[in-house]
């Protein structure tokens, strides 16, 4: 995935129909398998596979998972998760017991998470923490003033999941990679921001229930206004609201975010300031600690314009309550109990429907891992990550990549030129398996016991001011952008790379004793996914050092802009709630990585095999059990709040949509033997083929 959002789910219970798999008989099973890696308790035997192959998979599991009551969604994700989550909780006490020496890594840990447990301190400082902020608002009387605070709070967006849809409080976000023409340095990417719901959807969308959102996010804002004593906060809340729909307005979307040919947009100083006018950008970029840079790359350049424009033309009252409001929004939950169960109630509670608040162990956990994330993971990984995981794992990747390359070989509709360059670039993708070569220096990160929000305000910094250090410097090809206790994996086509963190090679994900079948299915997938993102229609524009380049021919690149809408309009027929369609453009270079990969993964299981069958285990042959383990890893169970979000701001597809994939290959057809008039049955030549 350019990112992959695990939002799965776990398992139970069997039947019998005549839809049944026909198992083999018991004694064709070799003796001393493996186990088949397959949940066949939760499998519905009731539901033709051919109708609804996650229906088939996980059906008799979803009709007894229970979403916990402080989840917006219950799955294998959620499994996966809430190991890592105990084993960081297990390795933050132990630093807190030994009593590790002031200033190591380890009594930063314990100190930062004593911190944040603190309820007694926390609502004894008030807000305190935030006074040094909210008094340079209040001093605000002129616009450079305002361009001055408004550069001050420019932080660095380090999630490459949403890193072009930067939807935080700051009005822009700054994303620091290597140049899409240069390679070879790392430039500063200036992206749009300042709402405070998820997306500019929330603000645009006529929808009733964006309606209702819309309204009850003013009363939040109002709520938790009067809390810090605010005067006339319905007032300002209204005049905040009603900045915030300017702002969204002037954003762009999600999928016009997403086109990279949009985004190649390097302004220098005077650019900015003729171009988007409005906004005093050399006090900006002085007080962002950016006014040395020759150039920075607006990505969503209308949106620039666009925001700058507001920021000349809205009262300065109004910019003063929304930068007070969006203050104490952004460390809420980190504040007195007030503010963090109103935080909750309307983004937990009121956008995702989750009944209850996380304990407060489990939001510590997270806070310490999003803030200090690779000092735990250092720890992490030297407990919990054994040599002959990693090693298993990369000779998957290694498996995964030449099956890609013969895959290259055997396309008929790919010209020799072409398939040159796509070889050369799976020849240089670098993996990263487990955890980083090298590791987050927090030796200058001051961690307080008795400081929650300053320690979050001030770990911000610390990340600002290292991505600020790598202007204009020579890229790691080798830096990772998540920490080994991370359940997810990503693709880099900027470093034509890919981290697979520790935590994510975890049963049932990864098993090392489970059949090979199940683990081709499952993490082989995921992997192949994070490949074939190199190839789909984002990543299939940069060429083997990352640099933005059209290494196609004419013909080629028809072919495969065809076989992506063909896929788009498979996917947009998709409803996951009544009305609300998947967006098939939006999804559609993780719709690509889908299928390209567990295409890829099922070749590369076979040659695993070295020539010899399968056996057959469980009664399941051994591509029976690879589309099981696929749609199995794709179980989720989502609460309709939660999923219409994910539909509407998310490049993914909801899990059951994804588990349905297996409808573009031929091996599922000759393992399930779907027929034509099932709802899933595609005839030969509607089947998506892309790698």
């Amino acid at each position: 995935m350019r990112h992959v959002r695990w939002i799965l789910t776990a398992a139970v219970l069997c039947g019998s129909s005549a839809w049944a798999v026909t198992p083999m008989p018991m004694a064709q099973q070799q003796a001393g398998s493996n186990p088949s890696g397959v949940d066949l308790a939760g499998i519905d035997h009731s539901v033709k596979p051919g109708d609804d192959f996650d229906g088939y998979a996980n059906g008799t599991w979803r009709k007894t998972a229970v979403i916990p009551a402080d989840r917006a969604s219950t799955g294998i994700f959620l499994q996966v998760f809430e190991k890592a989550e105990q084993r960081n909780a297990e390795l933050i006490k132990a630093a807190a017991a030994n009593k590790a020496p002031t200033g190591s890594n380890e009594r930063k840990i314990a100190d930062y998470y004593a911190a944040y447990m603190d309820q007694a301190s926390i609502d004894a400082h008030g807000l305190r923490p935030l006074r040094p902020q909210l008094r340079r608002i209040d001093a605000i009387r002129t616009r450079s003033d305002l361009a001055s605070v408004l550069g001050s709070q420019l932080r660095a967006d380090v999630d490459p999941i949403n890193a072009t849809n930067f939807s935080t409080e700051h009005l822009f976000g700054l994303f620091v990679t290597q140049g899409l023409e240069d390679p070879s340095h790392n430039v500063a990417y200036l992206l749009q921001g300042g709402l405070g719901m998820p997306n500019r959807d929330y603000y645009l969308d006529p929808d009733k229930d964006m309606a209702g959102f819309r309204t009850k996010y003013q009363v939040y804002i109002a709520t938790q206004l009067e809390e810090a004593g605010v005067v006339d906060a319905d007032a300002k809340a209204k005049a905040i609201f009603d900045l915030e729909t300017k702002i969204a307005k002037a954003q762009e979307s999600l999928v016009d975010s997403e086109d990279v040919h949009k985004a190649n947009n390097p302004w220098s100083m005077a650019d900015f300031a003729s171009k988007a006018p409005g906004l005093d950008w050399v006090a900006y970029f002085h007080a962002a600690g950016l006014d040395t840079q020759k150039q920075i790359v607006a990505w969503q350049p209308r949106a620039i314009t666009g925001l700058a424009t507001l920021v000349a033309s809205e009262p300065l009252d109004t910019w003063k309550a929304y930068l007070a409001f969006h203050t104490i929004n952004h460390s809420a939950g980190m504040l007195p109990k007030a503010f963090a169960d109103a935080s909750f109630e309307f983004y937990g509670h009121t956008l995702q429907g989750t009944p209850k608040q996380r304990d407060r162990w489990k939001r510590a956990i997270g806070a310490v891992n999003n803030d200090l994330g690779d000092a735990v993971g250092q720890i992490y990984v030297k407990k919990y990550f054994p040599a002959s995981s990693k090693a298993q794992v990369q000779q998957m990747v290694s498996n995964i990549l030449a099956a890609f390359a013969d895959r290259v070989d055997a396309l008929d509709w790919m010209t020799p030129a072409t398939k040159q360059k796509a070889k050369a670039k799976i020849a240089t993708v670098r993996v990263g398996v487990g955890y980083p070569e090298t590791w987050r220096n927090y030796a200058d990160l001051e961690i307080r016991p008795d400081d929650a929000v300053g320690n979050h305000l001030r770990a911000e910094e610390h990340e600002y001011q290292h991505q600020l250090g790598k202007l204009g410097q020579p890229v790691d090809k080798g830096e990772w952008w998540m920490t080994p206790q991370t359940v997810n994996a990503v693709n880099l086509p900027l470093q034509n790379a890919l981290n697979f963190p520790a935590a994510i090679l975890e049963a049932p994900f990864f098993d090392p004793k489970a059949d090979a079948a199940a683990n081709y299915g499952s993490i082989g997938a995921v992997i192949g996914h994070e490949i074939s993102h190199s190839f789909d229609n984002t990543g299939a524009d940069f060429d083997a050092d990352g640099r933005m380049a059209n290494w196609w021919t004419p013909e080629d690149e028809a072919h495969f802009k065809a076989a992506g809408q063909k896929l788009v309009a498979q996917y947009s027929a998709y409803e996951p709630l009544p009305g609300l369609h998947i967006n098939g453009q939006q999804t559609l270079g993780e719709n690509i990585a889908d299928v390209s990969g567990l295409t890829i993964s099922w070749l590369a299981y076979h040659k695993s095999l070295g020539g010899k069958q399968a056996p057959v285990i469980d009664g399941l042959t051994g591509d029976q059990r690879f589309f099981l383990a696929f749609a199995q890893s794709w179980r989720e169970k989502t609460r309709d709040a939660a999923l219409r979000a994910q539909v509407i701001s998310d490049g993914h597809s909801p899990g059951n949509f994804r588990a349905e994939t297996v409808r573009n290959l031929d091996a599922w057809y000759d393992a399930f033997s779907p027929k034509p008039g099932e709802k899933l049955y595609l005839a030969p030549k509607d089947r998506v083929k892309i790698w």
